[in-house]
């Protein structure tokens, strides 16, 4: 590859942990081969570089657009589950739910619809979102910071609380597709914790956890509506609070807080933030309240 992108002009550039970083502009495409063996391309002409030159000159097979019939389950009948803001310290938890069939699944491919992590900008998550919710049967299940702190506390663990949540995600879609025959989510806990929050209905589905999920297709379009709806409430949360609430646990998240706190004084922090995270109590001693 590097012989054929050197005659063809690409330009060169060192990249860490890569054996080579190379771009075109005439053919508005990045690449870099990685000492892991990954390969990753970017770029407007990612489609045009895969299909014309890496599966015909280097892989000798098409891949690209014929993965439905290469992998058959990926226009399967089932539901993916997925939850966003588990590692935010302030907004709530949400879980969604997200119910493909064939054609359904197809129209998520021509999307482009990916895992949420990999899509940076909530503008374009807002857009994928409204799509996702136009063309599929779907469910989104918020839980504030309120009830989140009550549940963990009673609980004792946050994966029981994610149980409970994607419980009542697969009976609430259950509800608007009866035939649905598989539920699949991350693999945050033991199986049990949903299957024993499972209702009638819920208790006839086949639960599957896995690895990285969110390279299913239902999974990462319930990634999309999730992280969505956690956005839209976070920034309401500080709107309501006249402080910018940062995602994440970053030392701004602190600042934040800190501010917060001085604003509003310590009962504030229970009705934004999730109380258990360690961040909590610093910021308590921080802010001095």
């Amino acid at each position: 590859m590097k012989r054929d992108l050197q005659e063809k002009g690409y330009d060169f550039r060192e990249v860490p942990y890569a054996h080579f970083g190379a771009s075109s502009d005439a053919e508005k495409v990045n690449v870099a081969v990685y000492t892991s063996g990954k390969l990753v391309i970017q770029g407007k002409g990612t489609t045009d570089f895969i299909q014309f030159y890496l599966e015909p000159c280097l892989l000798g097979e098409a891949r690209l657009g014929y993965e439905h019939i290469l992998d058959p389950t990926m226009l399967a009948r089932r539901m993916g589950v997925d939850e966003s803001g588990k590692g935010d310290f302030f907004g709530p938890l949400v879980t969604a739910g997200v119910y493909l069939d064939e054609r359904s699944a197809k129209q998520m491919m021509e999307l482009g619809v990916r895992d949420s992590k990999q899509i940076s900008s909530d503008t374009k998550i807002e857009a994928l979102a409204k799509q996702i919710r136009a063309l599929t049967k779907w469910d989104v299940v918020p839980m504030g910071n309120l009830a989140y702190n009550r549940l963990q506390q009673q609980m004792g663990n946050v994966n029981s609380v994610l149980g409970w949540m994607h419980a009542r995600v697969i009976e609430n879609l259950l509800a608007k597709a009866p035939d649905c025959p598989e539920a699949i989510s991350d693999q945050f806990g033991n199986k049990s914790i949903v299957q024993r929050a499972l209702m009638e209905k819920g208790r006839t589905i086949k639960l599957v956890q896995r690895h990285k999920a969110e390279s299913d297709l239902a999974v990462a379009a319930a990634s999309i509506l999730a992280r969505d709806e956690f956005v839209r409430r976070l920034k309401a949360l500080g709107k309501e609070y006249g402080v910018l609430l940062p995602k994440g646990a970053s030392a701004a998240v602190k600042v934040a807080a800190v501010e917060l706190l001085k604003k509003h004084g310590r009962d504030a922090l229970p009705k934004v933030a999730k109380t258990h995270f360690r961040t909590a109590q610093q910021v308590l001693t921080e802010a001095g309240v």
